[in-house]
């Protein structure tokens, strides 16, 4: 039941009262009127009516755009007033109204009007019934909202929540008025800026109960857009490094929202919400000198380099904190430097340098990024790293066999000396050679810590691999991969898998845009250095645990071995499978095992057994508990969020635009690198009737079908 509205014109009131039935007939009205603050008699008549007097007009006039009225749009009749209003008639037959007994009366005028009041009109309260639905939301006219944007995004997700579609009717920078899809829906809102100068919208007008059919809600809206759905989702990438896939923002959106939506949407929205978290590639060069700033200043020592071409655009940039630059007098001479691929919208390669603390764990030195594995880009990266660790010849520098980087150690670190990679240099051998069997014999070859096992070991890889021995002698050089022929120090390290342990880590912040992905790596050293100190200051024993642990079963072994006293510092020691002749002051012996590894053999330990010297005190310092504890002593700072930044104006000026990157192919990115030399993908083909792996259906040749319940043969381990 619907309340209609009419008054009698002044110039000839013997005429039919004339009905209201826009926002047009309500100006006309108050036109005609020279008197503002006269009152005006209306006439109040109930109708078995299904839409509202105000919403016939709204859609009588929804092709209005001049926004002539909004004024009067903005205040509807507030037709709750006539609710405690009995209908009456004056003396020349026009309708009045009179309020209620106990109601103060009511100026029709100003309720049409909204003056007079500073509180919003009201729009008729529709009750929810069997035919009618609400949308479950708590808007309420008056109700404020910063921005438009934050209006449209509680619309959307009431909308989708509420699995129903709306559209707009009309919008601009001061104005949104939405309705449901369906015409003859009741539901819908009107909000406009409270002040023009202001970017704060209140809710003017608001029904929030549809009268559509069921028939009409829909999952799959127009509302559920890749933004809507990226900024719903984004708390689930908050303190994460991978988060949800595509199919995961699918069913998130499903379960949460209400809503089905594309693999393709959803991509889009989980890319829409790593930048939301994690900022744009662009914003990441625009404060990269900023956030550099910001590092320098909250840990003092810090290193950083940024590098751009005439055009200001990124080249390369270099990180070193100065927590682990200190630190790296504690830890063994013995650097591992490789690069891994980045894959965010710009692509490059991070560059890594780590030594490898008294524990065995990783101790990242420097990174860098540029844009790929060249000579020029490895000669910037190890200039920068020269600078923070020096060149001596205690120094050892490990890498792969890439031409780039041989030539360049060389050329800029003059003392250092290098080092192959074992790992590659056996992988090259596999793909060069496709001899696998191999591999035994040549890593006995490369742990042998004396000159004449290592002869041996190449005597029988002479005779049954030729061609390899010479590779490893006249190409790769006995001094690069060889232990005991290494000219300088190497210790027990003899791969670079330390800086692939590093890479593995940050697999999934590869992705993320430069300052994100430092930030995770700041992240992760803030907590290594953390951990490792609380386990150091908790350790009982003289060493790291590790050494520890690989000291003590050498008491059991070389216990009741015969030790012969040379003189008062030599020890001639027989038991095992090899005697060795020990120098306690020299800390050397004749195995080579505690000269290169500078932990005391087993040897070494029975000697200093008979001579009642502590084993502890002829341990190298850099796997005591002590270096150890001061190599993690300090701590390593976040810049914290960026409206607390304080930087030079200097500073936020320096402008670095993003690198030029190469026109993108056609189709999805690759995430994934290609197999290094010798790393061989064999794909693994299951047979849908056996259960086996190596071949496909149509080629089994099982007789007996399905074996399950027995374990598919051929299955690698």
């Amino acid at each position: 039941m619907d309340l209609v509205l009419s008054y009698t014109p002044p110039l000839n009131k013997k005429c039919s009262p004339l009905v209201l039935k826009d926002d047009e007939d309500v100006a006309a009205l108050l036109a005609s009127r020279s008197d503002s603050t006269c009152k005006i008699p209306l006439g109040v008549t109930v109708e078995p009516t299904e839409v509202c007097a105000y919403e016939k007009s709204g859609q009588e006039s929804s092709d209005d755009t001049d926004g002539s009225h909004d004024g009067l749009r903005d205040n509807y009749l507030d037709l709750s007033v006539f609710r405690n209003v009995k209908h009456t008639s004056n003396d020349n037959g026009a309708s009045a109204t009179e309020p209620a007994e106990g109601n103060p009366p009511i100026d029709p005028l100003l309720r049409l009007t909204g003056a007079g009041s500073d509180e919003p009109a009201n729009v008729p309260t529709i009750e929810a019934s069997d035919s009618t639905f609400s949308d479950g939301s708590d808007l309420h006219e008056g109700k404020y909202f910063n921005t438009k944007k934050d209006l449209k995004r509680k619309l959307s997700d009431i909308a989708m929540k509420g699995n129903f579609e709306f559209r707009t009717r009309k919008s601009n920078r001061s104005l949104w008025v939405i309705e449901c899809i369906d015409p003859n829906c009741s539901w819908r809102l009107r909000a406009s800026k409270i002040v023009p100068e202001s970017t704060k919208f209140v809710i003017r007008k608001y029904v929030g109960v549809h009268s559509c059919l069921l028939l009409n809600r829909n999952a799959n809206h127009r509302q559920a857009t890749y933004v809507v759905i990226g900024e719903q989702v984004a708390p689930q990438y908050v303190g994460v490094e991978k988060g949800l896939g595509p199919k995961g923002v699918q069913t998130f959106a499903r379960t949460e929202l209400g809503a089905q939506i594309s693999y393709y949407k959803a991509w889009r929205g989980r890319k829409h919400a790593h930048t939301l978290i994690r900022g744009s590639p662009e914003q990441s060069f625009h404060v990269l000198p900023s956030y550099f700033h910001m590092l320098e200043k909250l840990n003092p020592g810090t290193v950083t380099r940024i590098e751009v071409d005439g055009e200001s655009r990124f080249k390369y940039l270099f990180l070193a904190f100065g927590v682990a630059i200190r630190g790296f007098r504690y830890m063994r001479k013995v650097v591992g430097i490789d690069g891994t691929f980045l894959k965010g919208q710009y692509r490059g390669v991070l560059l890594v340098a780590t030594a490898q603390d008294g524990n065995g764990q990783c101790y990242p030195l420097a990174w860098g990024i540029v844009d790929s594995e060249n000579e020029d880009a490895w000669t910037w990266f190890l200039t920068q790293l020269k600078e923070i660790i020096g060149d001596t010849d205690e120094l050892a520098l490990i890498s792969d066999r890439a031409p780039s980087i041989k030539k360049v150690i060389s050329t800029v670190f003059e003392k250092a000396h290098h080092g192959a990679c074992a790992w590659h240099v056996a992988q090259n051998i596999k793909n060069k050679f496709k001899c696998a069997d191999i591999m035994g014999l040549y890593w006995s070859t490369v742990n042998a810590y004396r000159c004449e096992d290592f002869a041996g070991y190449m005597i029988e890889i002479s005779n049954r691999y030729p061609r390899v021995a010479k590779y490893l002698e006249n190409e790769v050089g006995f001094e690069k991969w060889s232990r005991c022929h290494y000219p300088g120090l190497r210790y027990n390290i003899t791969t670079t898998n330390m800086v692939e342990s590093l890479n593995s880590v940050l697999v999934n912040a590869r992705d993320f845009p430069y300052v994100a992905l430092l930030d995770v790596i700041q992240e992760k050293m803030s907590k290594w250095w953390n951990d490792r100190q609380i386990v150091g200051m908790a350790l009982t024993t003289p060493l790291t645990p590790s050494r520890e642990s690989q000291l003590r079963p050498r008491f059991a072994q070389s216990n009741g071995w015969h030790t012969l006293q040379l003189n008062p510092v030599t020890y001639h020691v027989k038991g095992g499978e090899l005697e060795g002749v020990v120098d306690i002051f020299n800390k050397t012996c004749t195995c080579k095992e505690f000269d290169i590894d500078k932990l005391p053999c087993l040897h070494t330990v029975a000697a200093a057994h008979n001579a009642q010297v502590s084993v502890y005190s002829l341990v190298s310092p850099y796997y005591t508990k002590e270096y150890y504890v001061l190599a993690y002593g300090e701590t390593i700072y976040p810049v914290g969020s960026q409206s607390q930044w304080d930087v030079p104006n200097e500073v936020v000026a320096r402008i670095v635009l993003p690198r030029e990157v190469k026109d993108k192919k056609r189709g999805r990115p690759k995430t994934s690198r290609f197999p290094s030399v010798g790393e061989f993908r064999k794909r693994k083909n299951h047979c849908g009737k056996c259960g086996a792996y190596g071949h496909y259906k149509k080629r089994c040749n099982s007789q007996t079908g399905s074996t399950e319940g027995n374990p598919p043969t051929n299955v690698p381990v």
